[in-house]
């Protein structure tokens, strides 16, 4: 089943259930996906193009649990923690750690990358493989580092 024919399905269910919270979360998201369809003047959208409309709704509550915890509204902010928990749920399998550690260093070898300068060649190939399963902001750091690790010791060598 499509991503997007899950998304209909769960929102029927949520409404039936009359589950708030997943149906609230449901709406917005079928309005951001038929968004970005008019934008697109399409009338489908590709697999890739919903995951990254999932992708930047939980980047949006992520941002707001952060802002609603500093100004020290619990409250709101636990609100944003459960509409991102069923934005999740929609997302791959996330990749951390180790495990994208051990991608990074697998996409920059493919890739041919030698340093810095390589990083938006790294980045755009682990977005390509494995969209909407890594934190944008871990996956870069790592990349980041490993290629200055590795022009380091090209200059060592050298």
């Amino acid at each position: 089943m499509g991503l997007l024919k899950k998304i209909e399905s769960d929102y029927v269910t949520a409404y039936k259930a009359k589950d708030s919270v997943r149906l609230t979360v449901l709406r917005l998201l079928k309005t951001a996906v038929k968004n970005l369809q008019v934008e697109r003047s399409r009338a489908e959208l590709s697999e890739g193009d919903i995951l990254d409309v999932v992708a930047k709704q939980c980047k949006q509550r992520q941002d707001s649990i952060e802002q609603f915890r500093s100004a020290g509204r619990d409250d709101l902010a636990d609100k944003e923690a459960a509409e991102l928990a069923v934005l999740e749920s929609y997302l791959p399998e996330r990749i951390t750690g180790d495990a994208l550690g051990a991608l990074v260093r697998e996409i920059i070898a493919s890739v041919g990358a030698s340093g810095p300068r390589d990083m938006g060649k790294v980045m755009q190939a682990l977005t390509a493989g494995h969209k909407g399963s890594y934190d944008g902001r871990e996956a870069s750091e790592l990349v980041r580092i490993r290629l200055q690790e590795l022009a380091a010791a090209q200059s060592a060598e050298a």
